[in-house]
């Protein structure tokens, strides 16, 4: 099963919602949540992407907008020694309609390949849903961006300037 979404050109140039994001730290899950945006028609609920090795993404969708993400039980994030986010970014405004044969769905789960990479500092993160193919580049926030393929159908995720995990506080000691 594919993710497909609606992209229209040139809309919402100059309006990406800023990102809040927040890590849970007896989880490791990390979310990302953008700020409402413009309102919509299209499916409302979550869409579920998880991984052969149990990782998942989840997206909460909202009006057929993408309202956040989070990721949790990481998959190996390969650290490479350079990963920078694209350069070239489209500004569009990105949709995921409600399916006609099943408008009532508030929620949709897929099992494909997940792969996450990060730069060593950990501070950008890419994830590729399914097989590496060729895409092009869509903001869907000031941090967040989306790899589209050329059948409209979404293959990947970059979160950016994510903040660090937060360090285990030390214990107090004994009295």
């Amino acid at each position: 099963m594919d993710i497909a979404v609606r992209i229209e050109e040139g809309a919402g140039a100059g309006e990406a919602p800023e990102v809040e994001y927040r890590w849970d730290a007896d989880t490791s899950i990390l979310t990302a949540s953008l700020r409402a945006g413009a309102v919509s028609e299209g499916m409302s609920g979550s869409v579920v992407v998880e991984g052969s090795d149990g990782s998942w993404l989840v997206f909460d969708v909202a009006s057929g907008k993408i309202r956040g993400v989070e990721v949790a039980n990481w998959p190996d994030v390969r650290k490479l020694a350079s990963l920078e986010a694209p350069t070239q970014v489209e500004e569009a405004s990105v949709t995921l309609p409600a399916r006609a044969s099943q408008p009532g769905i508030a929620s949709l789960e897929m099992d494909t390949a997940l792969v996450a990479d990060s730069d060593q500092s950990e501070r950008i993160f890419h994830f590729r849903i399914g097989p590496k193919r060729r895409t092009r580049v869509v903001r869907l926030a000031k941090d967040i961006l989306l790899d589209v393929d050329q059948r409209s159908v979404l293959a990947g995720v970059w979160l950016l300037n994510v903040p660090p995990f937060p360090a285990e506080t030390p214990a107090e000691p004994a009295q």
